[in-house]
């Protein structure tokens, strides 16, 4: 075979192999369980003071987030209305999209009311975030891009039980969530102050989020029409577009992890305290990132210790993005970068910033230990759902001297 032979039948596997499948299944299930997550997570846990941090009574008032806002030309719901009963029903919808987009119910429409939740929160105040917050932030809307409910969803499970019907049925709950969100867009668009330009303010330069929002909101209108009365050609293109736009944001997602350990391990060799090794000790000793000060005390009172946590530290995060060129050492790499995050958010206090790293390190996870991770779940959820379940007055036909065999329900 020649070589441009050779070369164009690599370019017709790579062109097959992205339109015709959503690669990475599991991992981008991985990665829509683990932030929907940990912003469910931080969102109750912060319910006593989410006025304080994105409401009325915080110190960033309304008025003062509208200036900056017509400034930066970020988006938010909150500044729709400055009434506190907005602010409860977008605070409880950001909760309510959060618990759906984890279990993975409707996850097309779930994942873009997710990001408008994750944006009109943090774009309102945005002195209260950190690392975590900001990388929250930029997944929400990546996982609009992706098909992250073909595993381990609700959804997966509903289009598994509809697989042998040759028709597909209709979808009321599907036409009435659509319904209810088009209506809502466009009392957003005609009766507030939503800054939702047509060209403008938007994701994209030159494209606001009215576009944005209504053309997704007429995406899945189209999807559902071809699905139903096109089942042939159309929905072959559309589900090759699609898997193009997964994919396409699957590698970006990489990248961003990638972007993410370069630089913070980059910009951390140039720091003195990280070249001369005492960089952890500091934090160590600060009031706010200490939880368990006797723990941290035992710690910062071993020097080798903390000089060999930075170094690694620094090691670890410059060296993830070669790895990835062996699969071994990038496995090895993501155990210990996983380790890293874990002892962040237990020395440090910051669990919702070391779930929200976690959660964008699961993108790389080996299929093989997703699918073993999955048989062993499976296994464990099967002989539940095989134990007997004993109906009322059983122990009393057992006393009885009765046969119990009659009695049990699997």
């Amino acid at each position: 075979m020649t070589p441009s032979a050779r070369l164009q039948t690599a370019v017709a596997r790579g062109y097959t192999r992205v339109t015709a499948s959503a690669l990475g299944p599991r991992q981008s299930a991985v990665v829509r369980i683990g932030f929907s997550f940990t912003w469910l997570l931080f969102l109750l846990r912060e319910w006593p003071h989410r006025r304080e941090l994105y409401g009325p009574d915080g110190p960033w008032n309304w008025e003062m987030a509208a200036r900056l806002i017509d400034g930066n030309r970020a988006f938010t719901a909150l500044m729709w209305s400055d009434s506190t009963v907005w602010f409860e029903i977008v605070y409880a919808l950001a909760i309510i999209s959060s618990a759906l987009l984890l279990v993975g119910w409707r996850t097309r429409t779930m994942s873009v009311l997710f990001m408008i939740g994750v944006l009109s929160l943090q774009n309102r105040s945005i002195f209260v975030g950190d690392g975590g917050d900001n990388l929250i932030h930029l997944m929400s809307m990546y996982l609009v891009l992706t098909r992250c409910g073909r595993m381990w969803s609700l959804d997966a499970r509903r289009a598994a039980r509809r697989a042998d019907r040759q028709w597909p049925p209709r979808d009321t709950t599907g036409i009435v969530l659509w319904a209810v969100t088009g209506t809502a867009l466009l009392w957003a668009q005609l009766f507030t102050e939503a800054r939702l330009s047509l060209t403008a303010d938007g994701p994209l330069p030159g494209l606001g989020w009215s576009t944005v929002l209504w053309g997704l909101w007429l995406v899945q209108a189209g999807w559902w029409f071809v699905r139903r009365y096109a089942p042939g050609e159309p929905r072959t293109v559309l589900d090759a577009l699609a898997n193009v736009a997964h994919n396409g944001a699957l590698l970006v997602i990489m990248a961003e992890v990638c972007l993410l350990y370069a630089s913070a391990g980059w910009y951390k060799i140039q720091g003195s305290r990280w070249q001369d090794g005492t960089a952890l000790y500091y934090p160590l000793h600060l009031d706010y990132f200490s939880p368990w000060p006797w723990l941290a005390d035992i710690m910062a009172s071993s020097g080798t210790l903390v000089m060999v946590l930075t170094y690694g530290t620094v090691i670890v995060q410059v060296a993830f993005p070669f790895t990835l060129l062996n699969r071994r050492a990038k496995n090895a790499m993501l155990v210990l970068l996983m380790m890293e995050h874990l002892g962040i958010a237990v020395m440090l206090g910051l669990p919702f910033f070391s779930l929200a790293v976690i959660a964008a390190d699961s993108v790389f996870l080996p299929t093989n230990f997703l699918r073993w991770a999955e048989a062993r779940l499976g296994r464990a959820r099967d002989r539940l759902a095989a134990r007997a379940v004993w109906l009322p007055g059983q122990r009393a036909r057992e006393s009885d001297g009765e046969s119990p065999a009659g009695t049990l329900v699997r």
